[in-house]
């Protein structure tokens, strides 16, 4: 019995909710409502769509293009152990005396 109560709203429902919704906004606001939520809607597919290309392009990175990042990477950090241990001398003019 209270399955009944909680299910999704059917015909005469529907009719009593889009009268109060009449009632709330107005016959003259809904078509401006109705387009403004449909425009949210679409704004808000094409940023959902772009997070999961965007997630996908990530996911898609070959072996052999990490495998490429790590040699870049292991070179970057030997060029500069192998600069650590120099010691560079600075010119100075010695001319305020």
């Amino acid at each position: 019995m209270i399955n009944t109560m909680i299910g999704m709203p059917q015909g005469l429902e529907w009719l009593v909710i889009l009268a109060i919704v009449v009632l709330v906004f107005g016959a003259a606001k809904l078509p401006d409502l109705a387009r403004s939520s449909g425009q949210a809607l679409r704004i808000f597919k094409t940023e959902t769509k772009g997070l999961r290309d965007d997630e996908k392009a990530e996911s898609e990175t070959t072996e052999a293009q990490r495998e490429i990042e790590a040699r870049n990477e292991a070179q970057a950090v030997d060029q500069r152990t192998e600069t650590s241990g120099e010691v560079l001398r600075e010119r100075r003019d010695d001319t305020t005396a």
